[in-house]
């Protein structure tokens, strides 16, 4: 586990692929879990830590996580990101090469709770009236090994909304069973890792931009060489 950035108000970890951001029905060890234990030992806190969730990445996805440290921490960077004023990118991996080098996907998003899966919608119909607009924007960056290494900026934040879109252009994430990929990877993770959030601080009023490096893995080392030539 490795926090990338810390001060009175916020906290940010760079999330290994394979562990829950909060508590679900299995009931498995969550990243929540961990910091309040960190805030604990670290500051010597008596009685229960304040951690407030900020924002979610799915089980098998790495990168950067926010979490607030005080309630009122919590409550604006909840309105940073219901107005969309967070700018987060990802890395993903995907399988084939998208139809054109850049371009901007939309849809919307419905999501089936009981299977935990998204399906992506030209428009909102009476078996989903309830499906939430998503766009997501993508750059390519060049080809790994077979693969093709994505920017992904998503301007919506819906569930499973980078993974659901990619797949909607032939394009799966490598390792992503759930949204077309034939195989699995080894850990059960999926070559998609949030590697930078930019936002103003909700305190301080300052432009934050942090960065979380990829997990150390083959796919991952091989994108390290692509982007430092």
């Amino acid at each position: 586990m490795q926090v990338i950035y810390e001060d009175n108000h916020l906290i940010v970890v760079n999330k290994p692929a394979g562990l829950l951001v909060q508590g679900d029905k299995t009931e498995d060890a969550t990243l929540g879990d961990w910091l309040k234990k960190y805030i604990k030992d670290r500051y010597k806190k008596p009685g229960d830590v304040f951690l407030g969730t900020v924002h979610r990445l799915d089980r098998p996805v790495s990168g950067a996580v926010i979490f607030a440290k005080t309630s009122k921490a919590l409550v604006r960077m909840n309105e940073l990101f219901r107005d969309n004023l967070i700018t987060k990118k990802y890395w993903a991996i995907v399988a084939f090469k998208p139809p054109s080098e850049k371009g901007i996907i939309t849809h919307y998003i419905a999501k089936d709770e009981e299977r935990n899966i998204s399906k992506a919608l030209s428009a909102p119909s009476r078996r989903n009236p309830d499906a939430k607009y998503a766009e997501t924007a993508y750059e390519l960056f060049g080809i790994i090994d077979g693969r093709f290494l994505l920017e992904v900026t998503p301007k919506t934040g819906r569930p499973h909304q980078i993974r659901v879109q990619l797949a909607s252009l032939n394009c799966p994430i490598v390792g992503d069973l759930k949204y077309g990929f034939p195989t699995a990877l080894q850990d059960a993770s999926i070559a998609l890792h949030c590697h930078s959030l930019s936002f103003i601080h909700p305190v301080k009023k300052t432009l934050i931009t942090i960065e979380a490096e990829t997990p150390d893995k083959h796919w991952w080392k091989l994108m390290r060489n692509l982007t430092n030539n």
